[in-house]
């Protein structure tokens, strides 16, 4: 699991992608150029929550080391620590992974 100096805030999370297949289920090789950004990462930062209109804290459902799908065009990337991570809130997340 990565570490990293950054908190997110509020509903937020930090998303390290996970790595995409090297290769089709019928073994032809994809070239770096032609893969597609996978849509499943892993959580390594959590925000604290959002507040509901009491001002109520919520806590999120999801934990660092969740292995979770989102979508395609979801959060923004950054570089944190020399890695590429995606910052987005909760609920682009799609769900959990088993």
């Amino acid at each position: 699991m990565a570490k990293t100096s950054f908190r997110p805030l509020h509903d937020r999370v930090v998303v390290k992608r996970l790595e995409a297949e090297q290769k089709t289920a019928g073994g032809i090789i994809i070239p770096d150029t032609a893969k597609e950004k996978p849509q499943e990462g892993e959580i390594i930062a959590v925000g604290p929550g959002a507040r509901d209109e009491s001002g109520k804290l919520v806590p999120l459902d999801v934990k660092v080391g969740d292995k979770v799908l989102f979508g395609k065009w979801s959060g923004t990337e950054v570089k944190l620590d020399g890695q590429d991570l995606l910052i987005m809130k909760e609920s682009d997340i799609m769900g959990i992974v088993g």
